[in-house]
């Protein structure tokens, strides 16, 4: 058994308060560079990075300490910091402490020390500062100390190598709940399992009816165990296919054996707003009760977590509750001992993310399944996108401090010399970032942070420092893969965007970090497409299985004699409204219209009201409430018919299921394309000088993607019989239809209207 001190010490040593207040602190670089400055300053047989190694109670211990004077039996660790010393926490300054002394421990042993001299030393970056905290130690307590939290760590790893020993028994062995698979199912476990055996990346395009979320999971799972995979991570894009992962989960423990217990761990990760006991309350033990001796419960609350089985968002604040820690935290903490964690793609792939960092710090062999992958590319693009808006700077100056107003007025300045230079009307898009505001922001930051370590917290000067400081980080790495955008709304009110728009050079070390990865969903042609923008490695495959579903459970029309164009809009919707009736009439059920935008939308409903008042309609709205929007679908299991309309790309374009005759046509009266302006322009040169596809990555992918999805809401199961009309003449054209499921068509122009 191995372990590093300070992953011993993180484990069995942490006391005291969570506290996430704000505390100005070291970029990496600094750190790096103030430890290799205090190591300079030593004397010449002062040993940098001094490698220990031990061996306690059957534990092999090592680490590297950052400093070691064998003439004054001296250890030192350097802690870089900024501002007042007080403003480090005490659970942070008990975790240096225990780290420091169990290297003493280690010391002692090692070199045959009676005692030796301790110090911590803190040294502020800003000042050029070093506080040294000494203390004189004996080998014979030091080790002691060291035995105690190698009895705790030893206790739970060799529980953790028990349950390992169990769950890969049982996975391996796993049953399908099920006394069958579907058609086609078999053909998906395979492909998943073959890949996550060869440590390979997929994309697996899978279409509708498939059951993919159990169809993935098991052979995952199964691989997991034969091939002693460290983690298993099921990233969704929607929170209810989150949902669908745990369910299909809870089907595979029920259809298990009786013999034993069920050791798989499972783990679903929640926002924070959403799974917050004290929404009102900061994020520290003088505010919050949760948040108050949180790492003195946390063992207890631990140990009863990781015997659940799932823990759901519920059992987690059930857990939480007995145990009185925070529920988010203690989700953060299960992440490092669950077997399979559900969450949000942002947990691998945001710039921060958990689970990355877990992988990393811990070297995990992770197995990544991320369902409705088509998602992926706009939800990255959204993550490495950051604004920086003017007023909030103009705000903080009219009531700012004294020692910031000489930052504050440069940046002002800066903004106001941009905010001249630039068009007033509609966005303007840069080729660099302005270097003016740049280099005024790097300024501000630099006060904002001085300022903050030494005075109280102040709400909208951290607010400030954080924007600037998540502007500033992607600013660093501004490329080809992101656009500036500058943006005024009235005085005072500009804003300058860093707008991602290819995610592939952000993600590809993601990726890279996986031992296997999976993404999958029922539209994901082509792959080049997700391969390039996703930043997938060259060896990355690509399968399309066949659908379970037939073409004669389809007829597909088109209307070769109707533009959607803009230009002939308002010429369209007397022929829409006509090939609509005529369906509905020929068929009454239920059925969805999708168009381009709410304006369209309106503008049709009302031409189909005129010219047949008898058709039962109702139309999707924006900003529609939760409640709205299931008031909405329950009118497709009521049994009179109608036809609603929604926006192309919207909320009931996908992940909404109406099988059976809930929903039994679709008319898709636009093709998806994005809007024809400037920064879609930009966008299509940037991917045509990446990848030689501009148009299609930029505008005929993403359309008829949203197309796909919006029409597969029709056929659902091996008994649905449906109807879908492609409404723009545009449809007949082979590149459109190569990029439309295969298993949907007639020939080309059959039944059309």
């Amino acid at each position: 058994m191995k372990v590093a001190v300070r992953t011993l010490c993180e484990f069995a040593a942490r006391t005291g308060d969570l506290d996430f207040r704000y505390t100005p602190a070291p970029s990496a670089a600094e750190g790096i560079a103030g430890h290799q400055l205090i190591q300079s300053r030593r004397t010449s047989d002062y040993r940098s990075e001094y490698l220990l190694t031990g061996e306690c109670l059957g534990i092999k211990i090592s680490g590297r300490v950052d400093g070691y004077h064998p003439g004054r039996r001296r250890l030192e660790e350097i802690k870089t910091h900024r501002g007042d010393l007080s403003r480090i926490r005490d659970h942070q300054r008990a975790l240096h402490r225990a780290q420091l002394r169990a290297y003493g421990a280690l010391l002692c042993r090692q070199e045959s020390l009676p005692v030796v001299e301790l110090v911590l030393v803190y040294y502020d970056v800003g000042r050029d500062r070093e506080t040294p905290v000494t203390e004189s130690a004996t080998a014979d307590e030091l080790w002691q100390e060291l035995e105690g939290l190698c009895q705790q760590f030893r206790l739970w790893a060799e529980q953790e190598d028990h349950h390992r020993e169990q769950r890969n028994e049982r996975l391996t062995s796993l049953s399908f709940p099920f006394p069958r698979f579907r058609p086609r199912q078999r053909e998906l476990a395979e492909t998943v399992y073959k890949n996550a055996m060869t440590a390979g990346t997929l994309l697996l395009e899978a279409p509708t009816g498939l059951g993919k979320t159990l169809g993935t999971l098991f052979p995952a799972l199964m691989a997991v165990g034969r091939s002693d995979q460290d983690r298993l991570f099921y990233l969704t894009c929607r929170n209810t296919a989150r949902q669908l992962a745990l369910d299909a989960v809870d089907r595979l423990k029920k259809a298990q054996p009786k013999t034993g217990s069920w050791p798989l761990r499972v783990l679903e990760l929640v926002a924070k707003d959403d799974a917050c006991e004290h929404p009102d309350k900061a994020c520290h033990g003088e505010s919050c009760p949760l948040a108050r001796g949180f790492f003195d419960r946390l063992p207890d609350a631990r140990a009863e977590a990781v015997g659940a089985g799932t823990l759901t968002r519920e059992e987690l604040a059930r857990i939480a509750a007995g145990h009185e820690v925070c529920p988010y935290f203690l989700a953060q903490e299960m992440a490092r001992w669950s077997d399979v964690v559900v969450g949000d793609v942002n947990r691998l792939f945001d710039q921060s993310a958990l689970l990355h960092g877990l992988i990393r710090q811990n070297q995990w062999r992770a197995s990544v399944l991320v369902d409705e992958a088509h998602n992926l590319v706009d939800r990255a693009r959204g993550m490495y996108s950051v604004e920086l808006d003017q007023q909030r700077l103009l705000r903080v100056k009219k009531t700012a401090p004294a020692p910031l107003k000489k930052a504050l007025d440069r940046t002002a300045r800066a903004w106001q010399g941009l905010v001249r230079e630039q068009d007033p009307d509609g966005p303007v898009f840069l080729d660099a970032l302005p270097p003016g505001l740049i280099g005024s922001l790097q300024g501000l930051v630099s006060a904002l942070t001085d300022y903050l370590a030494d005075h109280p917290p102040d709400l909208a000067l951290q607010e400030l420092l954080f924007e600037s400081v998540s502007f500033m980080k992607l600013a660093d790495t501004f490329g080809d893969h992101s656009l500036c955008e500058f943006r005024r709304s009235g005085r005072g009110r500009a804003r300058l965007t860093i707008q991602n728009l290819i995610p592939a050079d952000f993600l590809k070390d993601r990726f890279a970090a996986a031992e296997s990865v999976l993404l999958f969903s029922a539209t994901l042609s082509p792959g080049v497409y997700y391969r390039d923008l996703l930043g997938l490695p060259e060896t990355a495959a690509f399968t399309s299985l066949p659908s379970p579903f037939s073409a004669d459970q389809l007829q597909v029309h088109f209307t070769p004699r109707i533009s959607t164009r803009q230009v002939h809009r308002e010429a369209s919707l007397v022929p829409i409204a006509e090939v609509i009736a005529r369906q509905f009439r020929e068929r009454p059920g239920h059925y969805l219209a999708f168009f381009s935008s709410f304006q369209y939308l309106q503008a049709f409903s009302e031409a189909l009201a005129s010219r047949a008042p008898d058709i039962p309609q109702r139309c999707q709205t924006p900003g529609m409430s939760q409640g709205a929007r299931e008031g909405f679908l329950a009118e497709f299991r009521q049994p009179e018919p109608s036809v609603a309309f929604a926006v192309l790309g919207g909320v009931f374009s996908e992940g909404i299921d109406l099988p059976g005759d809930q929903l039994i046509g679709a008319f898709v009266a636009t093709l998806g394309l994005p809007p024809f302006d400037a920064w879609h322009d930009i966008l299509k040169q940037r991917l045509q000088q990446r990848f030689g596809a501009g148009y299609e990555y930029t505008y005929l992918i993403p359309g008829i993607q949203k197309v796909a999805q919006a029409a597969g809401r029709v056929i659902r199961t091996p008994d649905d019989r449906g109807v879908i009309w492609l409404i723009d003449d545009r449809f007949m054209g082979a590149q459109i239809q190569n990029l439309l499921p295969r298993w949907w068509f007639a020939p080309p122009g059959s039944g059309s209207g």
